[in-house]
């Protein structure tokens, strides 16, 4: 189950992921379970990572940003080229991250 994120959600995280590094690394191997835990530690210890995917295929790293979410709970935040960014909240009751609420205009 993915999680969604609402617009104004996606670009408040993409702003946060502006400096990180990416974390993760999908080679040649490509997706293993093993990448698989790797990427679910990450998030557990940061919420917002990047995992670089290594190779040309387009469609592959769609599918593996799909893959991704839909095993590990969590949110596509964006696909900037071969960099995949990724959201899951934390479990335990302080996230690291507060997503801002929706956007009201003043009255």
């Amino acid at each position: 189950m993915k999680i969604e994120l609402s617009p104004a959600e996606r670009q408040y995280l993409r702003g946060l992921a502006h400096g990180l590094n990416p974390v993760v690394m999908i080679g040649n191997n490509g997706l293993t379970d093993a990448v698989i835990r790797e990427i679910a530690v990450n998030l557990d210890a940061h919420e917002l990572i990047k995992i670089r995917v290594l190779g040309d295929d387009r469609a592959l790293r769609e599918e593996y940003l799909g893959r991704i979410c839909d095993e590990l709970d969590a949110a596509p935040v964006q696909q900037l080229g071969k960099l995949l960014i990724v959201y899951r909240p934390s479990s335990t009751d302080k996230p690291r991250i507060v997503l801002p609420k929706g956007k009201h205009k003043p009255a």
